[in-house]
């Protein structure tokens, strides 16, 4: 029998960084994996995806330039996903109630805005090691790590 595709949500407040960068990091973890992932983005309020969030993500290969910034209003079904996932701590303090068989984590990341490029470059970095593990135990039939700080990943840094 074929498992459903998991659904996942990635929350942030503007959906204009961290979140955009943490889909992409997700999703590509995901097809690497050969696991069967549908990664949405979403804010508390709708802004735009910022140029460096495009800019750091493309330096890896991945493609935010058909990204736009969303409300959970915009996204389909959207109280249905296996694992909410939020980014920034006003996120997490501002999500909804969703349904028993929605997993909930908190990886929070520094907010790169304002920053150079070379401090969206280490925040992006920290992010993929958190969303691969994240994919990681995943595609072995585990949980994922409650919170940033229990990643295995992160624990090796």
């Amino acid at each position: 029998m074929i498992e459903p595709m998991k659904r996942v949500l990635i929350l942030c407040t503007h959906n204009s960084a961290r979140s955009q960068m943490a889909e992409g990091l997700t999703r590509e973890a995901a097809r690497r994996a050969g696991l069967a992932l549908e990664v949405h983005s979403a804010g508390t309020e709708a802004t735009y995806v910022k140029e460096e969030a495009r800019t750091v993500m493309q330096e890896l290969g991945i493609d935010l330039s058909a990204h736009t910034s969303k409300t959970l209003h915009d996204l389909p079904d959207a109280q249905n996903f296996a694992y909410v996932i939020t980014v920034c701590d006003s996120a997490n303090d501002a999500c909804p109630v969703y349904p028993g068989k929605t997993k909930r984590r908190h990886y929070p990341f520094t907010d790169p805005s304002g920053g150079s490029l070379e401090k969206w470059r280490e925040v992006r970095d920290q992010m993929k090691v958190q969303f691969e593990a994240f994919v990681e135990a995943l595609a072995k039939g585990e949980a994922a790590p409650a919170t940033y700080a229990d990643s295995p990943a992160v624990k090796a840094q």
